[in-house]
């Protein structure tokens, strides 16, 4: 997955760059042949696919740059550490050309707007160094780029297609419901083939016009969706531009789940599951860097059917990991510390249909789902995903996109967040570049929509349920002195092994010494810590315990007075009479109660049982 998130980061910026039209497959590998581990790697991947784009032949109109914005007691850093990151309250990888930013993809620790414009200037001004170095490799080393001339189209053809179809592309996209909107457009493009193309004799020919045809068609419909909104500020299905979309949620729809909870918004609705795990369920992940342990998983499924298609059903697509990787995102700020809520949390999200920002709605959902499991988050959080159409002068920013005003738009800008800041967020540009203007209105409106969104949310539930769900296992946490773990684990495993086969627990040891117990049954748990607290317990001076022989000497008797802890009975503490042999009194196997008289530095146990014995007369 890590692989599949690097490529989708280089691939974002670079792909604007291209001419419109360019269907020449073009294929850049970025292969990591040395690694220190000391920063991230993907900045260097991007700028070096960048480079090469950019010294090729290929009509590339860049070069572009990426930089990653750490925040470290208040001061922006450019391509932290990989240390560095983890005292950071920021992580924001941006990129672009020298005109303006083209991708922006982060997180956030409940981070202002203002503060995270400024972040994004700062990572503007930042590639200007490795933008330059490029322009300098391609003034050394680079070729000549080849000629591309986009097809053709006659334009008389194009004059009556675009008479003839403007007018039923126009009143189709006035139908606000999604799916009667696409039967209208289909409509329209049928009547057109069957006007312009079904009576041409040619075959060549007539595939060419339909080739064409295909292609005005989109041209007017992506011409007539934009002029409706900058020149009325009324969108396809009737909202103005700051509207969000009617909002309905609803908890506990799944009785055997952990937790549950559907978030709808217009046509797009989303079932956000919560499973909890012991620390036996972490995702163990072998990364660059080393073993990535992760305690809190987020899974997005977009299904075909979801826009009403077919396809195949199976492993994660490049975009469903991608979704899915931003969601986890926005909601790992608010998770508790695993100190506090010793579990591991897997969110599954299923979009059942997908009209525009899906993964906004899998952050909600999420959140519901994590509010009827029970678990302490720190916040609640919402996401909303922004758009843009602009024309020369004309600006009109969207709160809340359709699935179409995404594809017609010229920006995809996603803000998660609580009420307190941002958590995450996703910017793709889809022209040459946005004023940061544009930006900072962007994050006001969403601000305003995330807000909305939530209050939404909280009038079906607003803070985490009391207690987890009966079906979810209780974790109980104890903690033993570090020294102990070996006795509790045994041999071979063998005295953990033993307390889980007794109890039907499940025990993490951290080398810490912290112990976490889980069990769906609260007595089998408490059996186990009664077991564990027996073998980590220490005898005390002059407490009296039942103990059983172990082993007999000449001297006296060894006596198991603990767990795991014996001590020595000498001869002279058995009784106040004198005794020749030990076997006079005792045997291996008897139990008998015997007083702590001492523990010495190395903790060896000396006991006595005359001293319990009243004295002869």
């Amino acid at each position: 997955n890590m692989a599949t998130l690097n490529a989708r980061m280089i691939d974002r910026p670079i792909r604007p760059c291209f001419p419109e039209g360019y269907r020449q497959e073009t294929q850049v590998v970025a292969t990591t042949l040395s690694y220190d581990g000391t920063y991230p790697i993907d900045i260097l991947a991007s700028i070096g696919a960048s480079a090469a784009l950019h010294i090729s032949d290929v009509p590339f109109n860049g070069p572009t740059s990426a930089v990653q914005v750490g925040r470290i007691n208040g001061q922006f850093v450019a391509n932290p550490s990989t240390e560095q990151l983890t005292e950071s309250d920021l992580d924001i990888v941006v990129a672009g050309t020298k005109n303006g930013l083209l991708m922006v993809e982060g997180e956030c620790q409940f981070v202002s707007e203002a503060d995270v414009l400024a972040a994004l200037k700062f990572g503007h001004e930042s590639m200007m160094p490795s933008l330059k170095a490029q322009e300098e490799l391609r003034s050394k080393a680079g070729k000549e780029k080849r000629e591309f001339v986009a097809a053709q189209i006659d334009s008389s053809f194009a004059n009556q297609v675009t008479e003839f179809l403007a007018p039923k592309i126009a009143a189709a996209l006035g139908i606000r419901e999604k799916l009667a909107r696409y039967d209208a457009l289909d409509a329209a493009l049928k009547e057109a083939e069957a006007k312009f193309v079904e009576g041409v004799e040619d075959k060549d020919e007539a595939a060419k016009k339909s080739k064409d045809l295909g292609t005005i068609f989109g041209d007017v419909k992506y011409k007539s969706a934009r002029d409706l909104v900058l020149n009325t500020k009324v969108r396809i299905d009737g909202r103005s531009t700051t509207d969000i979309r009617p909002i309905a949620c609803e908890v506990a729809l799944l009785p055997r789940a952990h937790g549950s909870g559907l978030f709808t918004r217009g046509e797009t609705q989303v079932l956000g599951t919560v499973t909890l795990g012991t620390g036996d369920d972490e995702q163990f992940i072998d990364a660059l860097q080393g073993v990535i342990k992760k305690k809190f998983m987020l899974h997005y499924n977009f299904p075909p059917y979801c826009v009403g298609e077919t396809g195949r059903m199976g492993g994660q697509s490049r975009r469903e990991i991608g979704h899915g990787f931003l969601a986890e995102r926005a909601i790992q700020a608010v998770l508790p510390d695993f100190e506090k809520f010793p579990y591991v949390v897997r969110i599954v999200s299923e979009v059942f249909e997908s009209n525009g920002s899906s993964s906004m709605g899998t952050v909600c959902s999420g959140i519901l789902a994590l509010l009827d499991a029970g678990v302490p988050i720190k916040g609640n959080v919402a996401g909303i995903a922004m758009g843009l159409i602009k024309e020369g002068d004309k600006v009109a920013v969207l709160s809340d996109i359709l699935g179409d005003e995404d594809h017609l738009g010229d920006m995809d800008f996603k803000v998660a967040g609580t009420r307190d800041g941002i958590t995450a967020l996703q910017m793709d540009i889809k022209i040459d570049s946005i004023s940061f203007d544009i930006m900072e209105t962007a994050l006001s409106q969403a601000h305003q929509g995330r807000n909305h969104i939530l209050g939404k949310m909280e009038e079906v539930i607003t803070t985490p349920r009391g207690e987890i769900s009966e079906y979810a296992p209780r974790i109980e946490t104890i903690q033993i002195k570090p020294e102990k773990v070996r006795e509790v684990i045994g041999a071979g495993g063998k005295v953990i092994k033993g307390i889980i086969e007794e109890t039907g627990v499940k025990i993490n040891i951290e080398d810490d010494g912290k112990i976490h117990i889980a069990s769906t049954d609260p007595e089998a748990a408490k059996r186990a810590i009664a077991i564990i607290n027996d073998i980590c317990a220490e005898a005390e001076v002059g407490k009296v315990y039942k103990g059983k022989v172990v082993k007999i000497m000449d001297f006296g008797a060894f006596v198991e007075v603990l767990p795991g802890n014996q001590g020595l009975l000498h001869i002279s503490e058995i009784a106040h009479e004198r005794i020749r042999n030990v076997t006079d009194v005792l045997n291996e196997g008897d139990v008998l109660d015997v007083k702590v008289l001492d523990v010495d530095r190395a903790g060896r146990i000396k006991l006595s049982r005359k001293a319990l014995l009243d004295k002869p007369h």
